[in-house]
């Protein structure tokens, strides 16, 4: 154990048993906390030799980085590592639960777990169905402008609008459904009472009841049927309960307030009346509730149980004053300020406390500027100029220090990483929903793809040339090469005279003496390379892609992507039979866009060190950045779309612009299920009742997702905002009442 402890840390690792919860604010070390208590627990609390310590997280990162951490400290205490504890995250603790008795869960013992990626395409298909079956459905819900007569303009804004939509309520509602334990069964009988209008739940029903089905077909369960069923066979076996009890006496929970409900469930099953339970997390960064079932709520809610002990890991050295003094800032303003009253609770104490002196974590010392607000308004690419511009400048004056830029959406940050690029500026985006290697792996076999799709177009054959050449791209002199290579190409008059020349009309004979051998070989080469690939093409499209591979220099990453792309690519093919390898490489360009799911593959995806890239730009969503921390963060688009707080004009992404009367058709589903479950009336969804009520949830995690923002930062942090494509936005709400509350100028 450490020589100096924190007041607050002595106070938790005094902890001998019982239910503890614990508050902790950004930078506080609850990991490094949470990760002694399990070391000393292990030590101390006399387990037996079938007994462990459980500790349950959020990711797979986090539980490595438990593992690895609790049994250094058990090594630097003598005692023997790897023993007496057990870390899992909470997939992978019902995935253990479920394992113990899968006859309960109505599974064999080989059942399979679906993929994300394998569950979205599914998703997709059977979305895409629906939509077909029903092509009036949204008909009375459109604004008229986008009721188009023209059939192919129908499909286009079907395939591209209405499928996303339909998609996303698809999605969220078979997640809440599954957390809610209602089988597509039970929902279709408790509906045949229901005397109301319940077409929105039929069209969610008939999402469930297919997409399950595709499930049941694969012998497959997704990531939310492992909750479930997990829950399932703790409640249908006492004595499984008891052992797992026996085997797990003290449970530590990180992260949560990112807990669901049934989530929550399972752990109390786990730890029973008496049982000992410690809970860390901070529900000002709860920012997963849109994405997932988890509710912050529930945590908040734990603290203030009677039984519970309640303590607060107040102190950070991740930042310096200023940005501290922000943060408790926006923290009372939400609480006692904001005009939407409703919104008051998105953000509670504790306020962060600086660390005292002597601490091995002291705080940055503060410096004139820290935090900048810039309120002038700027265009979409006025702010990229703007960005382009206070990154090289902060870079000059602080070359060894992190930087990041963080917006809010994916496509934000694409355009945000392009023009640092083309700045010449070092930028890292692994932090995007797909890291490098996975899009570049996608690019190089789309590109290919698209050369192989039209033959007789000498521009897409010379970027096929250069993805056949990119592993010598890091020596300059010999890419100057390739690069000139490809321009020959480009300008090559019949692409036919080169790949296939007849006698007296070979395209390669007209180049001699005109340039290098060495370019000539490459040339030769290359042409043999594409006569491998045309006879490939009539291979089936996932075995075309792993031959292409084959001429690829690929890593073992790489490797495992293209593989994987071959297994997307199959399973498309299975689901849509009538695509043409033309519409199957639309997917792959999607995923090198950011635009589609795909399974992470990247080294980098899991346990990313902003320190390890030093002097370079880290671009990411605001998500993305969550329990990380840099030297200066730009914090980008802080207008109010991004981050609105209720007032009037304002508009939210669920309220999709081609709907009428402002209709959030994913709340209006939410709502009618849950009111479904609890036996209460439904309303009408064309109403719109609780398309209102779901704004006050967006803007309680946008708050939340902002307060992230701010305490990223260690040194300096500048705001900034855009008005938008349609130039109608303006500075966030919470960006103009920060700024004059902290007196910043802009």
């Amino acid at each position: 154990m450490p020589e100096a402890l924190r007041e607050s840390q002595a106070r938790i690792l005094s902890y001998t048993g019982g239910k503890m919860g614990i508050s902790a604010v950004p930078g506080s070390g609850k990991t490094w906390t949470l990760s002694h208590l399990a070391a000393k627990l292990v030590s101390t609390a006399e387990l037996q030799p079938d007994q462990e310590v459980l500790v349950v997280t959020f990711s797979n990162s986090a539980a490595d980085n438990f593992s690895a951490r609790i049994g250094q400290l058990l090594r630097q205490s003598g005692v023997l590592s790897g023993l007496g504890y057990h870390v899992r995250t909470l997939h992978g603790l019902a995935n253990d639960i479920i394992h113990q008795r899968p006859e309960l869960a109505g599974l064999t013992n080989d059942y399979q777990i679906l993929d994300q990626t394998e569950a979205d395409t599914i998703l997709t298909h059977t979305v895409d169905t629906w939509l077909k079956l029903n092509p009036t459905f949204f008909d009375d819900l459109l604004k008229p402008i986008y009721l188009f007569s023209d059939l192919q303009d129908q499909s286009k804004f079907r395939d591209d609008k209405l499928l996303e939509l339909v998609k996303g309520v698809g999605l969220a509602f078979i997640r809440t459904a599954k957390d809610l334990r209602l089988t597509p069964v039970e929902i279709a009988n408790r509906l045949r009472d229901y005397p109301m209008d319940t077409t929105l739940l039929q069209m969610g029903l008939t999402l469930y009841q297919d997409y399950q089905a595709a499930l049941n077909y694969r012998g497959a369960i997704d990531f939310d049927d492992l909750i479930w069923l997990a829950y399932q066979c703790l409640e249908n076996d006492l004595d499984l309960i008891a052992l797992l009890r026996h085997r797990w006496p003290y449970i530590l929970e990180d992260e949560a307030q990112d807990s669901s409900k049934l989530q929550e469930k399972i752990l109390r099953l786990l730890v029973g009346t008496d049982g000992n339970w410690v809970r860390v997390g901070d529900p000002n960064q709860a920012i997963y509730a849109s994405f997932t079932t988890a509710n912050p709520n529930l945590l908040k809610r734990f603290l203030a149980e009677p039984d519970v002990r309640k303590e607060d890991l107040p102190e950070s050295g991740r930042s310096c004053q200023s940005i501290i003094d922000l943060a408790n800032s926006m923290i009372d303003w939400v609480q006692y300020e904001h005009p939407n009253r409703e919104v008051r609770d998105a953000l509670t104490p504790p306020h962060i406390q600086p660390t005292k002196p002597g601490d091995p974590q002291p705080n940055p010392p503060d410096e004139s500027g820290a935090v900048e607000f810039v309120n002038w308004q700027m265009s979409d690419q006025a702010e990229l100029d703007f960005l382009v511009e206070r990154v090289q400048a902060w870079l000059e004056k602080n070359p060894e220090s992190t930087v990041v830029v963080l917006a809010f959406l994916n496509d934000r940050v694409a355009k945000i990483a392009d023009a640092l690029r083309n700045a010449n500026i070092p930028v890292v985006d692994s932090l995007m929903n797909l890291p490098d290697p996975t899009r570049l792996s996608a690019g190089s076999i789309a590109n290919i793809l698209e050369s192989l799709l039209n033959p007789e177009e000498p521009k897409k054959l010379a970027i096929a040339f250069k993805v056949w050449k990119r592993k010598i791209r890091e020596d300059q002199a010999a890419w100057d090469q390739i690069e000139a290579i490809a321009r020959l190409i480009q300008r090559c008059p019949a692409i036919e005279n080169y790949l296939y020349p007849v006698e007296g009309a070979d395209w390669l004979d007209s180049l001699k003496g005109q340039h290098a051998v060495e370019m000539l070989t490459d040339l030769a080469a290359f042409r043999e390379v594409v006569h491998k690939w045309h006879q490939a093409a009539s291979l089936t499209p996932d075995q075309l892609v792993l031959a292409i591979a084959q001429d690829l220099q690929l890593d073992a990453i790489e490797l495992a992507t293209i593989h994987k792309i071959a297994l997307l690519i199959r399973n498309l093919q299975d689901l849509h039979p009538e695509w043409s390898l033309e519409d199957l490489n639309s997917e792959l360009v999607d995923i090198t866009k950011n635009l589609r799911r795909f399974e992470n593959l990247s080294e980098e995806a899991e346990g990313f060190d902003p320190q390890a890239h030093r002097g370079e730009v880290v671009v990411a969503t605001m998500h993305k950045a969550k329990g990380l921390e840099w030297d200066k963060v730009f914090l980008t688009s802080a207008n109010n779309y991004d981050y609105p707080s209720g007032e009037e004009g304002e508009f939210y992404r669920a309220e999709t612009y081609y709907l009428r009367d402002n209709l959030n058709i994913q709340a209006e589903a939410l709502a009618q299920l849950k009111n479904l479950a609890a036996g209460l009336p439904i309303i009408d969804f064309r109403l719109g009742a609780n398309s209102l009520d779901d704004r006050n949830e967006v803007i309680r995690e946008r708050l939340r997702l902002f307060y992230v923002g701010i305490t990223r930062a260690r040194r300096s942090l500048t705001v900034s905002f855009n008005t938008g494509k349609l130039k109608n936005n303006k500075e966030a709400l919470v960006c103009t009442a920060l700024r004059n509350r902290m007196k910043l100028g802009g």
